[in-house]
């Protein structure tokens, strides 16, 4: 199929995007000609809008005078109002975090559990979401992995059939699998945890930004979400959500100056009368990175002027001819398509390693995760694109 064929075809099978793809390229990813970037699930890059702030910012950084107090703090604020419309949350459920391990590691060491409770957990989940919680050992805590399926997937029937032993006291799960893209039913384990009384901890690093997520429609208890992959934020940039009625319940296990309550006067900080603030907020740790969450205020804001909706659906059309490909092919895709498709694209060609190396030597920027070639575009890639590593892996395969 040619590229220009392969565009016509994905037009008609979903129709344009909701934004206007070449308009985006040109003015916040203006190097995009330069190579075929597809490694958003490790790294997204920063939008125009984003780096030219950042420029100016550090100017201003350099020559702090012009830096006030005020400003600093009306960053932050911003920055818990924009991670709250990405989720139809309240700015008072967001704490800012630097990472996504910060998120897990709080409700691992807030949450209630004691000796003889189970965290269940899908194997071959992120590290982030394994480790926090394996150090709840020495507690009593035992972590139990479910095996996933023989494609590789979480089995989501039978960690449903597990939230029924009331030892399980935590679900902690990926909304995006990080090596396959497989897009887990949070819905039916909202909805199962809502039943068993089961906390509900989603890690959505590989989610937000180019799925949708709303948690009045499916409640979860905590999620964390470090902002430097599909979110195209600075590193060092991220949050975590707490449902409301969870916070006040819940002693954080650090204690950050601003998370007491009569710390926003900074003319009387020496009072220590405070108690924890009622929001989010007394889970943070100050001092946060001011210019990093800047940028992801400006990331944020782009994606949610293009729609999450609107990303998610170009996504699905612009994979079809590497999908397409590998079905024609006979290559083994890990990646779902379908109910549980995201905008990854993970393929198992006969030697990974070497399909990988030679896309790369070609220009393409992916990724190799366990024995996967892990492609992940964006909202500003294209159908051309796609078909065009299409091309390539049927001459490197």
């Amino acid at each position: 199929m040619t590229v220009h064929a392969a565009e016509k075809a994905g037009q008609a099978g979903a129709g344009r995007p909701g934004y206007d793809v070449a308009e985006l390229r040109r003015v916040e990813f203006p190097w995009a000609d330069e190579a075929i970037f597809l490694n958003h699930a490790g790294i997204g890059p920063l939008p125009e809008r984003v780096r030219s702030t950042l420029e100016a910012y550090g100017r201003d950084r350099a020559a702090a005078h012009r830096l006030t107090e005020d400003h600093l703090f009306k960053v932050l604020d911003r920055s818990r109002e924009v991670a709250a419309r990405l989720l139809n949350a309240d700015p008072s459920e967001i704490a800012l975090s630097t990472n996504t391990s910060f998120g897990i590691n709080l409700a691992a060491l807030a949450l209630p559990l004691e000796a003889g409770d189970i965290v269940l957990l899908s194997d071959q989940e992120f590290p982030a979401n394994v480790f926090p919680w394996r150090q709840l050992a020495r507690r009593g805590v035992t972590v139990e992995l479910v095996p996933v399926t023989d494609r590789g997937w979480p089995d989501e029937a039978r960690m449903l059939e597990r939230l029924a032993d009331p030892r399980v006291k935590v679900l902690a799960l990926s909304l995006v699998q990080f090596h396959t893209g497989y897009l887990a039913d949070l819905a039916a384990f909202s909805a199962a945890t809502r039943a068993t009384g089961t906390y509900f901890v989603v890690d959505a690093i590989q989610g937000l930004g180019q799925v949708p997520f709303d948690v009045r429609a499916t409640p979860v208890d905590i999620l964390a979400c470090g902002a430097q992959k599909w979110l195209l934020s600075p590193w060092g940039s991220g949050f975590t959500y707490v449902r409301r009625d969870l916070i006040e319940r819940l002693e954080p296990p650090l204690a950050g100056w601003t998370a007491f309550e009569g710390t926003d006067d900074l003319t009387t900080l020496c009072s220590y009368r405070g108690d924890w603030r009622r929001d989010a907020r007394r889970f943070e740790l100050i001092t946060l990175p001011f210019q990093d969450f800047l940028g992801m205020n400006g990331s944020i804001g782009l994606l949610l002027e293009l729609g999450i909706d609107a990303i998610r659906d170009h996504l699905r059309r612009i994979n079809r001819p590497v999908i397409d490909w590998a079905e024609r092919r006979g290559v083994r895709l890990s990646s779902p398509v379908g109910a549980h498709e995201s905008g990854m694209v993970c393929l198992v060609p006969p030697d990974p390693a070497s399909a990988y190396a030679r896309l790369t030597e070609a220009g393409v920027v992916a990724s190799l995760r366990e024995g996967a070639v892990r492609l992940s575009p964006h909202c500003y890639n294209t159908i051309d694109e796609m078909a065009r590593v299409a091309e390539l892996l049927d001459r490197i395969v």
